[in-house]
Parts: structure tokens; sequence; C-alpha cells
């Protein structure tokens, strides 16, 4: 997705969350914050965007969000569990409507044959307790696996919470 594509898509969704009345918060570790950058490009996205975490250490998931240590024990940072608390944290945390969360490995270094580079999973929740999360593996060096991941995770905001608004 393009810059101009990616603004497009992100005012969409700030559209689909203002008819809601709805509002979301961000927990991201691989993008850095690029999916809460893309969503306040929008102008007037203070009504619907809550607030982002940049949780890229452990210490900081844990700090910011409640992850629990043992979570990233025993399943590491990029993992369905670590996703689902980041999710779930930022969304008691914001007291937002809906939360995704993104935690993966944008490489170039940090993969294993487990976890290749460009694996990252996505978390979202929604303040009525429903929940999904997925996994993805993107080709590409570090920016295109930070820019598909943040187009991807609005992508699932739209499609699991908003497409029908």
């Amino acid at each position: 997705m393009t810059d101009s594509e990616l603004m497009a898509f992100s005012e969409d969704v700030g559209l689909a969350l203002k008819a809601q009345g709805a509002t979301v918060t961000t927990a991201e570790s691989c993008t850095g914050g690029w999916i809460a950058k893309v969503l306040t490009d929008i102008s007037g996205s203070s009504a619907w965007f809550e607030r982002g975490f940049v949780t890229y250490s452990n210490e900081a998931k844990s700090q910011m969000i409640g992850v629990r240590e043992e979570t990233l024990l025993n399943h590491g940072a990029v993992s369905e569990p670590v996703v689902v608390e980041m999710a779930i944290g930022a969304l008691r945390a914001a007291r937002a409507t809906y939360a995704l969360s993104v935690s993966g490995i944008a490489g170039p270094d940090g993969g294993s044959k487990e976890k290749p580079v460009g694996t990252v999973w996505f978390g979202l929740a929604c303040a009525n307790g429903q929940g999904f999360t997925y996994q993805e593996c993107f080709p590409g060096d570090r920016e295109a696996v930070r820019r598909q991941a943040t187009a991807y995770a609005l992508q699932l905001l739209w499609q699991q919470f908003l497409q029908n608004t």
C-alpha cells in the first residue's frame, strides 16, 4: 500500500469509527507507532483515536499494558499469547472501544527457523469481549515488513469491526 493509499484507508477507518461513536487504541512493537501515526495523520482523529502504546521492549509491554512476564518468557514477544495480552491491556488502559496490537520480526536480524524475519502477530480486542488473532509472514526488507504490517492491522480492524458501519 502506498502512502496515499494508506492515508485514504486511514480516513475510511476514522469515518467508520466516528459513525459508530467508537474509539481505537494501539499497542505496537515492530511497527514502532506507525499505525498510530497513520491514524493521527487524519484531521479530527482526536474524536476517535484514544492513544497509542509503543511497547518495543518486553519491559515496556509489561509495565505499560500489563503483559505478564511469564507469557513473554514462555512464548516470546512475537507470539499469539503476547498479542492477546497486548490488545487486552491496551483496551483496558485506554478504555477504548477497540484495540489493535502487533508484534513481529521486521529484520534484517532477529529471525529464526520457527519465527523467520517477516513474522508478525496481530491481536484485536473489543470492549464487548470479542477478540481475534492473526499471524502473517511478510516479504521484503525492514520498511516493507513494517509498512505491510501497518496496512494489514488497519485492514483487520476494518474487516472485523468496521466494514458494516
